[in-house]
């Protein structure tokens, strides 16, 4: 069975998984806002008048990560069985890095709403910053590690 996102008459269409085992699988991604160091500073004191930007961005990320299927096209509805989401402060680089990891007992992947994840709790520290820190940048989102299925193990290099 080919998967891929056409069918024979070139048409987008969502891969057929009914014949794939279930199986256990994790996918890790990673992400970073960059912001003004008095930015960071006001995140870390909890001095952001909207509220704690951490807690609402890991809220953000776990909701965005369960509703994957509903913003990327082709993406399969999946049965979550763990997100998490953390955040790490880097005073020297005036950023805060953002790992999220999601798991599934399932016949597909879930790099898509691990990549989501990271993306929505980013957003979310941008906006509830935004007014103080337009200048604000976020980047570097990328998948870290992923295990189960046909494909096997991926891991970055260097991460």
């Amino acid at each position: 069975m080919e998967l891929t996102h056409f069918d024979v008459a070139g048409r987008a269409h969502m891969v057929n998984v009914t014949d794939k085992q279930d199986t256990d699988r994790v996918a890790v991604a990673a992400g970073r806002v960059v912001m003004a160091a008095e930015t960071l500073s006001r995140i870390e004191a909890g001095l952001i008048g909207k509220g704690d930007v951490l807690a609402v961005a890991q809220m953000a990320g776990i909701m965005a990560a369960k509703k994957t299927w509903e913003i990327i096209p082709m993406c399969h509805p999946l049965l979550l069985t763990g997100v998490e989401i953390g955040f790490s402060f880097d005073i020297a680089a005036s950023a805060i890095d953002i790992r999220a990891e999601v798991k599934t007992t399932g016949k597909t992947g879930v790099e898509m709403e691990a990549l989501t994840a990271v993306s929505a709790a980013a957003l979310t520290i941008y906006d509830m910053c935004k007014a103080i820190d337009r200048g604000m940048c976020v980047e570097n989102i990328r998948l870290l590690r992923k295990s189960g299925g046909r494909s096997g193990v991926f891991e970055r290099e260097g991460e």
